[in-house]
């Protein structure tokens, strides 16, 4: 029996060498493995660069077990032991059905880790944000439920709001300070960043008078809970900025042409483009845009009976949620940038009545895949020709 380990691995590279000895007619080696949490990553690193096996021109591939899994429903009455399953692995690609690119080496798996932390780090931000909202409505409730024109603040996790929330103990102290004081308070936590600083003032006081009235014991509490989502969420994003220069520099040891193509695409920056790779690999591993878009779950499943077809149909969101949301961000930004991008977001977002910009904002992403895949595959830098004739 062999261990997962590096002792393990070293007595399995070392038998593989044995038997590829005495088999002198074979070319390479084929190694493939399901892609799981413990034994993908150590096991497919080491076997893709252990000296034992460089004489024999090893390829490791690390399968989708869903692929595997599909792929076992040929081999009807078989039942499942680790014989039998790397039998299923085994014959899967002696018959040739990988399609997937060799494992790339640590450079890209350093990449990874550092593009995942980083969307770890932004749903973590996400997740806090949400979770005060409810802090937030408990202590000043009209701020936290007005609409944008009756808002005095656009973010309500900007610095005015945040010193709003946090300065003062309960609303009502918003209400009885003086007109005066209160555009002087605004104008220094917003370093002046309101172009009216005395209608801000006003639209605020209104929201605390209308604010529900607690019992003063809860007021501190609440407080202090706010200052600590304040304090997570300003540690986080730090954190990002940080990772941001870290993704950049693992991409400049990189420098490959695939980087390269997406930095030219307006609107898409290193760590966009770092985000995209790390998931992609190589285009090669991809047939076809459709193939691409599927990998990133970036397909609809229709909703049609009759002379019915439903407005609202349901985002797959399946495979690599990773690549996902790089591309939709990125989509977010090349709309920005682009006038032909951002035309199309507006032509989608006016299509339907309900949920306008995440799904403008997903077709837009879809359409922006098949610019990346088709730049991607013929290893070009984008132009607006480039762009048409894709």
């Amino acid at each position: 029996m062999l261990f997962n380990n590096h002792l393990g691995a070293t007595e399995l590279a070392h038998k593989l060498a044995e038997l590829l000895k005495v088999h002198k007619d074979f070319s390479s080696l084929i190694i493939a493995l399901e892609s799981t949490s413990y034994y993908s990553t150590h096991i497919a690193t080491f076997l893709s660069s252990t000296e034992i096996l460089m004489p024999f021109k090893p390829y490791v591939y690390c399968l989708n077990p869903k692929t595997v899994a599909n792929y076992k429903k040929y081999f009807i009455g078989m039942g499942k032991t680790d014989h039998i399953d790397a039998f299923i692995i085994a014959d899967f690609a002696r018959v040739g059905r990988i399609t997937t690119e060799p494992w790339r080496g640590a450079q890209f798996l350093a990449l990874q880790r550092l593009t995942r932390h980083r969307l770890h780090l932004i749903e973590s931000i996400t997740h806090e944000k949400a979770y005060m909202l409810s802090n937030i409505f408990l202590k000043f409730s009209e701020l936290a439920v007005t609409n944008d024109e009756d808002s005095p603040f656009s973010n309500s996790f900007g610095a005015a709001a945040s010193a709003v929330l946090t300065d003062f103990l309960s609303p009502e102290e918003v209400v009885v300070m003086s007109p005066s004081d209160l555009v002087g308070f605004i104008c220094l936590k917003s370093r002046n960043s309101f172009d009216n600083p005395q209608k801000t003032a006003a639209l605020l006081k209104q929201a605390a008078a209308n604010s529900y009235k607690l019992d003063k014991c809860l007021y501190e509490p609440l407080t202090i809970s706010i200052v600590s989502s304040f304090n997570c969420i300003n540690a986080f994003e730090t954190e990002v900025k940080n990772l941001n220069k870290s993704i950049e520099n693992a991409i400049k040891g990189l420098n490959t042409n695939e980087y390269q193509s997406l930095l030219s695409i307006p609107g898409i920056g290193p760590v966009y483009a770092s985000g995209i790779l790390a998931e992609i690999g190589s285009i090669k591993a991809f047939h076809s845009q459709d193939a691409l878009a599927k990998y990133a779950g970036l397909v609809w499943n229709q909703n049609q009976s009759g002379n019915f077809t439903a407005d609202d149909t349901i985002m797959s969101k399946a495979d690599n949620h990773y690549l996902r949301y790089y591309l939709i961000e990125a989509a977010n930004s090349v709309k920005n940038h682009s006038p032909q991008y951002h035309d199309f977001y507006c032509k989608k977002f006016a299509e339907v009545k309900t949920h306008q910009h995440k799904r403008a904002l997903a077709l837009t992403s879809r359409k922006l895949i098949h610019l990346i895949f088709g730049l991607l595959d013929n290893n070009q830098l984008y132009s607006k020709s480039v762009d048409i004739k894709i």
